[in-house]
């Protein structure tokens, strides 16, 4: 309680020293001064086909760090990447598993041999996923241990060096105190439930989707490029995920069939089972390594005691590259994810650059590398930061621009979780816009973990990504919500987000501008954001703090 309550003071006591800009003429222009046709230039290079979809350790990768960091030098920001350049390299290991891997369901008196890409996929590749003896399988429901909701599908069955099967989702409620209700929890994520299985002493697992939406043949797309960690990851065990048109052969002979276990699922009396059935694996992979380099560039701050502190504006550079056709095009070019989103980053940087006066703290700029491998570059750099994390006040990761001019309203994902809803709010003020929650369509706990703000979160840094909302003066809610489906379900992850879409530079511009005056309000505060006490993050903050990490 009484730490409680010395953090309320704090609050309070900080909130008060937040100073924002001032509309004056000289910041107006500043604002204004973020440029449509830079944003247009920068997009127009790093989404081309010449950068092949930008993939982690190929050529066009490796290109687009080349001109990033051209650029960054021609913007005239301060190098403090790795000897003295503007390169931060990221060790990373790549695999590929090949369709001569053989996996095989035992039973008593037969084997079936399932084909990579037809019946499986494998979340993890390499050497350390072989099962050379068949190992039993049990059936643990969702595969989640969640002691805060009093919920245990491991309760009831032994899994210690065998492999698991559990299927997608978590219990459905409509109370809040239940795995949040209807908004999906962490324990949803299939990382999460891997990572239970091998705490539970399961030698494996496998993820049966079973969501109405699941499409198999757009997994393909999703899982037909390299696997690919840091080189120091901790190895990992086999974590399959399962065409659910394969799963009844591993509920043969149990007394119940796949249809008979999604009833129970939608019935809400789910139970925990061994199976009759066997698992192996050998698998055999193309591997390599390789770097990939984040692009880290800096505007020193212009306070003599507070240009020692630090805001992070970042960015991911990173795309898929080439890969399964879509029609004629095989070049997944990331044009909103996130090459957009990186042009943003450009021009801010030289709009801060330009400045007469400098805020207090200084800017950090970090094009990220390996943000769709899983926050590969903001996870490296986490670990090996060029600035100590206890100096860094904030992060503000751009993740995808606004779609539409003119629009009304924006998100602030992650905003609830700290002080930054004060920098956010009064940024929406100034430019007559209203801040709202996340959609439901869109769902809130998910978004945050989505992209590179979550990495910096964990180490302790506030972070926010800020995304349009969805009002706007020229169009209906249902229209941009419309829209933002249509780019997920249809664009998202596949050759067409490219530069033959529809991109409203005017609408990147003023999102631009709403994250010029943002940042230069972090930037220039005397005060620093803070977490809320009762978020997941603050004892990060509070470690790195007295680490002084």
């Amino acid at each position: 309680m009484f730490r409680t309550i010395s953090y309320l003071v704090c609050f309070v006591s900080l909130f008060q020293r937040i100073s924002f800009p001032q509309t004056s003429d000289y910041f107006q222009q500043a604002v204004n001064s973020v440029q449509v046709q830079n944003i247009r230039r920068h997009l127009q290079f790093l989404a081309s086909d010449i950068f092949e979809g930008r993939a982690v350790g190929t050529t066009g990768g490796n290109l687009a760090a080349k001109y990033l960091g051209i650029e960054f030098s021609k913007i005239g920001l301060i190098p403090i990447g790795d000897e003295n350049t503007f390169y931060q390299y990221v060790p990373m290991h790549g695999s590929k598993a090949l369709s001569s891997s053989k996996m095989i369901i035992h039973s008593a008196d037969e084997e079936i041999q399932l084909n990579l890409n037809d019946d499986y996929f494998l979340y993890r590749t390499g050497q350390q996923t072989y099962i050379p003896i068949p190992l039993e399988l049990v059936f643990v429901g969702y595969g989640i241990n969640a002691p805060e909701f009093d919920y245990n599908d491991y309760q009831s069955v032994d899994v210690e060096g065998k492999v698991v099967v559990y299927i997608s989702g978590e219990p459905q409620s409509d109370n809040p105190e239940f795995f949040d209700g209807n908004n999906p929890t962490v324990y949803s994520y299939p990382t999460s439930k891997a990572k239970i299985a091998v705490s539970r002493g399961a030698a494996g697992s496998i993820l049966i989707p079973v969501s109405e939406n699941f499409n198999w043949e757009k997994q393909k797309l999703e899982f037909s490029f390299e696997d690919v960690t840091l080189a120091y990851s901790p190895s990992n065990n086999l974590s399959v995920l399962l065409n659910p048109n394969t799963a009844d052969l591993l509920f043969e002979g149990t007394g119940y069939s796949f249809e008979e276990v999604l009833e129970m699922n939608n019935q809400k009396r789910l139970k925990s089972f061994p199976l009759e059935r066997q698992l192996s694996f050998k698998g055999e992979f193309l591997q390599r390594d390789f770097l990939s380099p984040n692009i880290i560039g800096m505007v020193e701050g212009s306070d003599e005691a507070l240009k020692e502190s630090y805001v992070i504006v970042s960015a991911h550079y990173d795309h898929l590259g080439i890969g399964i056709p879509f029609g004629n095009d095989s070049i997944y070019n990331g044009a909103l994810d996130n090459a957009i989103g990186v042009s943003v980053l450009l021009d801010l940087a030289n709009t801060f650059v330009q400045l007469e006066n400098a805020p207090k703290r200084s800017i950090i700029f970090i094009a990220l590398t390996g943000e769709e491998k899983g926050l590969l570059g903001s996870t490296y750099y986490t670990d090996h930061p060029l600035v100590p994390l206890y100096k860094t006040v904030a992060n503000i990761n751009i993740d995808g621009i606004a779609l539409f001019r003119d629009f009304k309203s924006i998100v602030g994902i992650g905003s609830e979780l700290s002080t930054l809803s004060n920098y956010l709010n009064a940024a929406a003020a100034n430019f007559s816009l209203q801040v709202e929650d996340i959609p439901p369509q869109f769902k809130q706990f998910e978004a945050f973990n989505r992209s590179d703000q979550i990495a910096f979160a964990s180490a302790g840094i506030p972070s926010m990504l800020v995304l349009e909302g969805i009002k706007n003066k020229n169009y209906s809610e249902e229209e941009v919500l419309d829209a933002f489906i249509d780019y997920m379900i249809n664009r998202y992850h596949t050759p067409i987000d490219d530069l033959n879409q529809n991109i409203d530079y005017t609408a990147a511009a003023q999102h631009a501008q709403l994250l010029f005056y943002l940042c230069y309000s972090i930037a220039n505060s005397e005060s620093i954001p803070d977490w809320y006490v009762d978020t997941p993050y603050v004892n990060a903050r509070l470690r790195s703090i007295a680490e002084r990490k």
